[in-house]
């Protein structure tokens, strides 16, 4: 019995030392690193936000960008990095697709980093050509059935999440397409614009000026909710697909080591900030949408969203690179 004291010391020790960090963090500057190109939305919406974050902290809060190989590079500087709350990431929801795409990861999503908080959600909007005279989603599957998988789609690049999000509503609605790549949502809008590709799910932003000015027709959202942006636009759930559903969403994650305590702090630091007025006006702005969830129930959420997009890239046929 008394040999237990010892260990039961040991343990309340390192408790009251976890909880006294966790009490004095931040002491210095903390690097946000974005593994994503300056000027996007992965880019901007976190800056919103961590800037509202460093006023709440009283320390610098660095965003630092660190693009290339399909994100890994930004995420695996993280993923081993000093579990301390001075480097977080910013990923996207490709950091559930890359386990499926990319061969030979540098980290495990899995168990070398964990989830803090959802920042935001991306409506991506099915938009076709006006010319072709369909309104609704329930005419265009219509039409799409009766092409029997000549129609055909953008994407951008093999396991982009413009292709699952495609290939994840022609499974729900019952056809076929080919999917047709392209570097970046402008060529692709334009293309659908002409008629030169049949539909697109594209991100909200570049393709709402030309669905206001009547150059797109929009059809439905894939987003769990409808975009404030687009309020008369069903999801694709409501048009009637179930299980048709893609979330293009933004969140902050952490080395998988670091305190409880801090990942909690973090956690609350940042939901303190989406909730204030002028950074949700910000974010409504850039088409972000709230997210809600504990560090618990997002990384829930991210584990059953890998496990999905792996069944998904492995029924498309996509090969890790």
């Amino acid at each position: 019995m008394l040999n237990r004291w010892p260990c039961a010391l040991a343990l309340l020790l390192m408790s009251f030392c976890t909880q006294s960090f966790a009490q004095s963090w931040p002491s210095k500057p903390i690097r946000v690193i974005v593994p994503y190109s300056p000027g996007s939305a992965t880019d901007l919406i976190p800056r919103t936000i961590f800037a509202k974050v460093q006023e709440q902290l009283g320390q610098p809060i660095i965003v630092e960008n660190r693009p290339g190989a399909s994100s890994t590079i930004g995420t695996a500087a993280v993923a081993k990095a000093e579990p301390d709350g001075y480097t977080i990431l910013v990923a996207s929801s490709a950091y559930t697709i890359v386990p499926s795409t990319v061969a030979n990861l540098p980290y495990d999503p899995l168990h070398d980093l964990s989830a803090v908080i959802p920042l935001a959600n991306m409506a991506n909007v099915l938009v076709i050509s006006p010319a072709k005279g369909v309104r609704t989603v329930g005419e265009f599957v219509v039409a799409a059935r009766a092409q029997h998988g000549s129609m055909n789609y953008v994407t951008i690049g093999e396991g982009s999440a413009a292709q699952l999000n495609s290939e994840r509503f022609l499974r729900a609605a019952g056809f076929k397409a080919q999917p047709i790549p392209y570097k970046g949502s402008p060529a692709g809008l334009i293309d659908v614009m002409t008629g030169r590709v049949d539909f697109y799910f594209s991100p909200l932003l570049p393709a709402l000026s030309l669905i206001r000015d009547g150059k797109l027709t929009a059809l439905a959202v894939s987003s769990s909710e409808r975009s404030p942006k687009l309020p008369n636009v069903p999801t694709t759930t409501e048009a009637g697909f179930p299980n048709s559903e893609y979330n293009f969403w933004f969140g902050v994650f952490a080395p998988a080591k670091t305190p409880r305590a801090i990942i909690q702090r973090l956690y609350e630091e940042i939901s303190k900030a989406q909730h204030d007025p002028a950074v949700k006006e910000k974010l409504a702005n850039l088409g972000g949408q709230p997210m809600p969830m504990t560090p618990t129930q997002f990384d829930q959420y991210v584990r059953k969203e890998i496990q999905q997009n792996a069944a998904l890239v492995k029924t498309i046929g996509i090969k890790p690179q």
